[in-house]
């Protein structure tokens, strides 16, 4: 039942990987933009190893962190001649890290050749993103060896904790029929580009979703872009934080059906009507979780 996706605002800010820690993170490895060996424009010199694969990626990050910059300015910066500059920026614009614009200032000037500006991509932030992931899975892995997975999903449930704050005054100040919405509107906010979608009794849950279809009518709660999927992969504790977070705010059972966390294309998540919600509350936990119902999968807060 989820619609088409909605357009991907990758701007989260409560994410694992958008910390001021893992800023500069692996920022001369291979998988960060301006890890190729060569692009088109490229002077025809041979690659300086590490140093030129790192210059790149520094001239990359540069973008990333100040937004659109002229090459000049770039090239002051980072203490580049504008031959090396050139060379880097079309590299980076061959291998998709990074797009040309035009100086909003010179638009309107009739004479003289318009400034050229560069921008990061979606493809270049995402690079620098993979590194986050890195990290925060490091992070979590050893606090699971030196910790145990109690203090993982512990992490997990302080985390959540912060958003569910911020979510509570937007969900619970809207009507009960736009809840979901409200919740999916916050979440595209923090970069989910999520979506409610009313479901009829019956209806059969999203195509590839791995959890049962829900018997009940209700919504399902769409989110077609996860930022911290790479780290849910491997540590479920987060996606099941959320979805007990979800359970509170909405103030009603909810079964986790798919995440793309799991290889599904959609993270979806049923949510129960509320008048037959109201009447599973006395088997719910002091902390409105969802019970272990015939309308959970097999795993309960499956993920």
């Amino acid at each position: 039942m989820c619609g088409p996706s909605h357009v991907i605002v990758l701007r989260g800010r409560n994410d694992l990987r958008h910390t001021d820690v893992v800023k500069y993170v692996r920022a001369t490895e291979s998988q960060v933009p301006g890890a190729a060996t060569s692009g088109a424009g490229s002077s025809g010199l041979p690659e300086q190893g590490w140093s030129e694969r790192g210059t790149r990626a520094r001239v990359a990050r540069l973008i990333l962190e100040l937004g659109p910059s002229s090459a000049a300015s770039l090239g002051d910066r980072l203490g580049l001649t504008p031959a090396a500059i050139r060379r880097h920026l079309d590299s980076l614009l061959a291998e998709g890290m990074i797009e040309t614009r035009v100086a909003r200032a010179q638009r309107s000037r009739g004479r003289g050749r318009p400034a050229r500006l560069f921008a990061i991509t979606d493809a270049g932030r995402s690079a620098f993103e993979h590194a986050y992931d890195d990290l925060a899975t490091s992070a979590l892995r050893f606090l699971a060896q030196t910790s145990g997975p109690a203090a993982v999903a512990e992490f997990a449930r302080r985390q959540l904790a912060e958003v569910e704050h911020r979510y509570a005054p937007l969900v619970t100040g809207a009507t009960a029929e736009q809840r979901v919405q409200a919740l999916a509107d916050a979440l595209s906010t923090d970069g989910y580009a999520a979506s409610a979608t009313r479901v009829p009794a019956g209806d059969q849950g999203p195509g590839g979703s791995r959890g049962v279809s829900p018997r009940g009518s209700g919504e399902q709660l769409c989110q077609h872009h996860c930022p911290v999927a790479h780290v849910a992969a491997e540590f479920p504790e987060l996606c099941e934080a959320e979805t007990e977070a979800f359970g509170r705010l909405l103030g009603t059972p909810v079964q986790r059906l798919a995440t793309i966390a799991r290889g599904d294309g959609v993270c979806t998540t049923h949510v129960t009507d509320r008048s037959l919600g109201a009447g599973t509350a006395r088997q719910q936990g002091p902390q409105g979780q969802e019970p272990m119902t015939d309308i959970q999968g097999p795993e309960g807060l499956s993920i």
